[in-house]
């Protein structure tokens, strides 16, 4: 094992020396997995033309950009996503010149463009068609650039993971921000300016970067290439905004205001010079509703956040550039309560302090090659504290201090000549984890050592051995004796937690996209070393291919891919038992899934303004990865399942801008399908465990769909409108297996999905324990008959939601030429949808969506 590392160790060392020193004169390239086309304007006769405008746009993404020429006729596109481009040029006195260029990678393309006479004879080379709208990629993905960002209607606290829900086929929305990738609970990485993020990212994990900060998004859903390993369902390369080239400062600040008396503010401002650039984003917000709570009505629900993200910009010479990101971060938000818990004066609180830094280098050698090296450290610190009162928190108090420190380095070497695009590279990180918890059971009946006659858990505190149970008591068969020690309504005391340890991994992989003609080829195998609390090492082939048939604007493309699924991180020791015995039983430690995923999809363009593509995915996993939620509190551990069977279909329609009209709609159909046993979690009941038994998890979702329409009302002011009308099927709720269930939840919960006993609504006052079956109905939620539930054939679901949000803006309200004026309004929910997001969910809990909430922002664009 120290071998392996060493020997990997050493070649990227190498790498890293060859990169720097065998160097020769090339103009250098921006860093982060973003391209950069670059080259000479002339005229006809071979002079350069200063001055002169180049635009690069992508109609699909909406992705625009011009620049203008310098004394020497150079133009240069740096920090571009990778995706293809139509670049148009005009000067006065010449004909317009158009071409296109597909960026996929890092390596710099150089286009000279030669302008023709105005009136010559000679034909201009005019490229664009229908066929510029179709990528060629055999990865399925969805590009999705900041002009989309910001005209999105988004909750103020959900930001940068709501832009991807709503902009992504296949990702399904839950609570708190959180979404489940194509099928899976949280097999999602984050690839920002090139630092790999694999660690849980939502708001009750860490603290993301602004949306603001963001220049573009590559959102794969399909087969990852080889660079990307550990959680592949769906990977987010982002490329931040850069402060290079801007040698007039330019920003936005904005403050805003909304319901839940949630004040915003946000400050973005970058700028430099060709060598030297920075880019400075700030983001405040307070608001009485931070978390998705368990009821419609929040209740204590406060919480606050700032983020500062900072990135650094220089070329050091003419080939070589340095770039570094900092973010820090802190979030204070109190856990929200169900009316039960609220009317015993529960006051859970939880704090997150995140902090992350990552310099990294690229180095151009000659014309062809690109070396980039990146290092990073960043810390998740979570504080959960429970109530004062220990017995306010029910059926257990719990306490939390735990820190997931990532630190690594990843380098690669990419080569692109003829048709090929080469890469090879490696990853080394490490990943330390520090657990501190407590817990203790504040409910009698949670681990009773006794049945009453009706067969419920007695309440009795006096029973403390099944020798006990006569007189009409029987034996409890779920009793652990282990277990007692940590009842405080028996004399017991917290059982306290406090162990440390380090995930190691290693990686190496080559890729290579290769065009022949209408095919595009990519095909690549990385290697996987994972050294936790299990080793694992696989070899992992990735392939895809791609056709084009341009006679009728269609691509079709079809790709293979293996990937090694580690376990996630977060409260990774304790769920595996390590020091924990007494609570969790042996320590079993859950080792890395091997997964085998497909993906055949097509493209078709339908004249000049339309595109769709629609994919299906089939994903074999053993030891499927998913999380258990303890308690009513937000704190997760993970879960292997023996394996999992995934299946469905993507689809996305785009609609590029015509007539200041655009719109898109993306959409899934997922079957999410788990087999027990599970090693792992924390007091886990799972939702069956019959021999053989399988079960639709709770991200197993029939269908949903996102369908979002922009239409700018005047160029002259930015006046815009745009419409997002969200669809969702349901969740499975994998607590409830038929009506009859319903009766054993207490009457806020019962209120709370909306049941009645024919006719007669249930209330926090009066619920129901005894009701003809026949005659129970839910609102909020679809169960199924008596005796009819089957956690795999017909599982009780949350029930179908449709959403509307609303946003309305000006960029340029008082017609400025320097300093822009820029007011927005939005609405979420605009019909005040009373719906759920999850029940009871062992996986997640209980949280409705937000209410109609209303935000204006104004602000200052210069």
């Amino acid at each position: 094992m120290t071998t392996w590392r060493t020997r990997f160790a050493a070649i990227v060392a190498l790498t890293m020396f060859f990169g720097v020193i065998v160097a020769p004169p090339a103009r250098a390239q921006g860093l982060g997995g973003a391209g950069t086309v670059q080259g000479t304007v002339k005229d006809p006769t071979g002079g350069v033309m200063q001055s002169v405008d180049v635009k690069i746009t992508n109609p699909v993404s909406g992705f625009t950009r011009t620049v203008t020429t310098d004394a020497a006729g150079k133009y240069t596109f740096s920090n571009l996503p990778p995706q293809p481009y139509h670049l148009a040029v005009a000067a006065q006195g010449f004909q317009s010149l158009e071409r296109d260029v597909t960026v996929r990678t890092a390596v710099p393309i150089t286009l000279d463009l030669t302008l023709a006479l105005a009136g010559a004879t000679t034909t201009v080379e005019v490229v664009g068609h229908a066929e510029d709208l179709l990528e060629r990629d055999p990865s399925a993905h969805t590009d999705v650039d900041q002009s989309l960002i910001e005209k999105l209607p988004l909750e103020s606290s959900s930001g940068l993971n709501q832009v991807i829900t709503l902009s992504s086929p296949g990702v399904v929305s839950d609570s708190n921000g959180f979404f489940h990738p194509v099928g899976d609970h949280a097999q999602s990485q984050f690839s920002i300016d090139n630092q790999p993020i694999t660690d849980q990212q939502s708001r009750l994990y860490s603290n993301q970067i602004s949306e603001d900060a963001v220049e573009s998004m590559e959102l794969i859903t399909g087969v990852a290439p080889a660079e990307y390993g550990d959680k592949t369902s769906l990977v987010v390369h982002i490329v931040t905004k850069s402060g290079l080239d801007q040698p007039k400062p330019t920003g936005t600040v904005s403050l805003g205001y909304g319901s839940f008396s949630s004040p915003t503010v946000d400050v973005n401002v970058g700028g430099g010079s060709h060598r030297v650039g920075n880019f400075l984003s700030l983001s405040g917000m307070r608001t009485d509703r931070f978390l998705d709570p368990p009821e419609f009505q929040a209740i204590h629900d406060t919480g606050n956040r700032f983020s500062l993200f900072d990135r650094a910009d220089a070329h050091i010479g003419a080939t070589g550039t340095f770039h570094l990101n900092v973010q820090a971060a802190r979030s204070d938000f109190d856990i929200p309560n169900t009316l039960d818990a609220a009317a015993v004066g529960q006051a859970q609180h939880q704090t997150i302090s995140s902090f992350n830094i990552a310099p990294g280098y690229s180095q151009v050698i000659g014309a062809k090659t690109l070396f980039t090296a990146n290092a990073y450290i960043r810390q998740d610190h979570v504080t959960y504290t429970p109530s004062p009162d220990p017995f306010a928190d029910q059926p257990g108090t719990i306490s939390q201090n735990r820190k997931l420190t990532n630190l690594g380095i990843k380098a690669d070497l990419a080569y692109a000549a003829g048709n090929h695009n080469v890469k090879v590279g490696g990853t080394i990180s490490a990943t330390k984890l520090a657990e501190n918890f407590t817990l203790g059971f504040t409910d009698p009946t949670v681990n009773s050592p006794c049945l009453d006659a009706s067969g419920n858990p007695s309440d009795n505190t006096a029973l403390t051995t099944v020798s006990q149970c006569r007189g009409g008591l029987t034996v409890n068969p779920n009793f652990n004796p282990d277990q007692l020690a940590f009842d405080l309504t028996r004399r017991g005391s917290l059982f306290a937690y406090n162990q440390a340890g380090t995930i190691k991994q290693q990686s190496a992989y080559v890729q290579d996209d290769i065009k022949a003609g209408n095919a595009t080829l990519k095909v690549g195998v990385r290697l996987d070393h994972y050294d936790g609390l299990t080793t694992s090492t696989l070899l992992q082939p990735r392939a895809g291919v791609s056709y084009a048939f341009p006679a009728s604007n269609t691509v079709v493309r079809a790709s293979y891919g293996r990937t090694m699924e580690t376990p996630y991180n977060e409260n990774l020791l304790l769920s595996s038992g390590v020091g924990a015995e007494a609570l969790t039983g042996t320590a079993t430690a859950p080792p890395p899934g091997t997964r085998d995923e497909e993906e055949l999809g097509i493209q078709q363009a339908v004249g000049r303004w339309i595109v769709a593509d629609f994919g299906y995915f089939n994903k074999h996993t053993t030891n499927g990865y998913d999380f258990n939620v303890l308690f009513n509190t937000p704190i997760a551990f993970p879960v292997a399942w023996d394996h999992s069977r995934i299946n469905g279909f993507t689809g996305r329609v785009n609609l590029v801008q015509h007539g200041g009209f655009s719109a898109f709609v993306v959409m899934a159909h997922t079957n999410a399908i788990y087999f027990p046993p599970g090693v792992g979690g924390v007091l886990l009941t799972p939702p069956c465990d019959a021999p053989g038994c399988s079960f639709r998890i709770d991200h197993d979702q029939k269908f949903n769909a996102t369908t979002n329409l922009q239409y700018v009302l005047n160029k002259q002011t930015g006046t815009w409108a745009a419409l997002t009308w969200r669809y969702d099927s349901g969740l499975v709720a994998s607590s409830i297996g038929d009506v009859n269930d319903l009766l054993n939840l207490t009457p806020a919960q019962q209120a709370a999905i909306g049941m009645s006993c024919g006719g007669v609504p249930a209330t926090l006052a009066a619920g129901f324990t005894s009701c003809n079956p026949a005659s129970i109905t839910t609102s909020r939620l679809v169960v199924p008959a008596a005796g009819t539930g089957d956690p795999l054939t017909n599982p009780a679901r949350v029930a179908p939601r449709h959403l509307f949000d609303l946003g309305i803006g000006t960029d340029n309200l008082l017609h400025g030429d320097k300093a822009k004026l820029r007011l927005r309004f939005s609405v979420i929910n605009l019909t005040n949808k009373e719906t759920l997001y999850n029940f009871l969910s062992t996986f997640s809990g209980t949280h409705f969506v937000t209410p109609r909430a209303y935000q204006v922002q104004l602000g200052v664009r210069f």
